[in-house]
């Protein structure tokens, strides 16, 4: 598949996902009208939207399905994408990360005020999961859905609870504790996005444990690209506040291991995910283009 091709499906796939997000947030003129409305903010104002894309690309791999038949996988790209904006939400709080802008738009407890905030996180959960329930597929394919996306919203949570603990305390932590803090608090939904499009198209254990690879390799790289991009980027293009991490104390990549090493380390998570993906063929190369992206991305 050429490389316009790829992009032309990942847009379209892009543009569902925004389309389902839409259907199922609530409406703004009903009552409560301020949660609503917070929801809406904290979900539909930007984004990469790469968890979905995820679950579209994946699906893609397995007999076309995610082009032959997309709507099977609308409603896991909406909860995951629904389960992300709550942890933003959340961790923008003045109790978390305390940060004033996201997606170049003022966090929701800016635009809003705090209560809301949390209120809004709450309701984006539970929409997740009732938007889950009432995925197109068969009983038994939901409630795996439900379990693989519940176990990722957990593993996210307590790697927002190692990340606040390692605050401070970049010049003690360890390699190895750090990859364990993002590999489930970054790497948990990002796993989860691929998984649930497996499941939805009905892929068999070997090509899952392919796929575990794929994103678990993804996830890391995802979370080093953000580390880099912290040190080396702007606010105004990243979207956020830049250099919060180093401010804060926080350990990263590039303050453990540094900024070259942190580099080398992208380009041998990306050699896994393409040795992950090579089976699959040409039927991976949305998946591979994404990995890319993770990688290269600017914001």
């Amino acid at each position: 598949m050429s490389s316009s091709a790829v992009d032309a499906s990942i847009e379209v796939w892009r543009l569902r996902a925004d389309a389902a997000l839409t259907r199922v947030l609530p409406d703004p003129g009903i009552t409560p009208h301020r949660l609503h409305a917070a929801m809406r903010h904290a979900v539909l104002l930007g984004g990469k939207r790469m968890r979905p894309l995820l679950v579209y690309a994946t699906g893609a791999v397995f007999n076309d399905a995610a082009r032959a038949d997309a709507a099977l996988f609308d409603a896991p790209a909406a909860a995951v994408e629904l389960i992300h904006a709550y942890s933003l939400v959340h961790d923008d709080l003045p109790a978390m990360d305390d940060d004033a802008l996201r997606r170049g738009q003022p966090t929701v407890h800016v635009a809003y005020d705090e209560a809301t905030a949390i209120l809004a996180g709450d309701a984006l959960q539970s929409l997740a999961f009732a938007t889950l329930a009432d995925a197109p597929a068969s009983a038994d394919a939901r409630v795996a859905m439900l379990r693989e996306l519940a176990a990722a919203a957990s593993g996210m949570c307590g790697g927002q609870a190692l990340d606040i603990d390692a605050t401070g305390a970049a010049d003690t932590t360890v390699l190895a504790d750090l990859e364990r803090l993002h590999a489930m608090k970054t790497g948990a939904l990002l796993r989860a996005s691929v998984r649930l499009g497996a499941i939805a198209a009905g892929a068999d254990a070997e090509a899952r444990a392919l796929l575990d690879r794929y994103a678990d390799a993804l996830g890391l790289a995802f979370q080093i690209r953000d580390d880099l991009l912290d040190v080396e980027g702007d606010s105004a293009t990243l979207g956020k506040t830049a250099g919060k991490d180093a401010a804060q104390a926080k350990a990263t990549f590039p303050a453990l291991i540094g900024i070259e090493a942190s580099r080398e380390r992208l380009a041998t998570l990306a050699r896994t995910m393409q040795d992950a993906l090579e089976p699959f063929g040409e039927r991976a190369t949305a998946l591979a283009a994404l990995g890319r992206r993770a990688i290269e991305r600017t914001h």
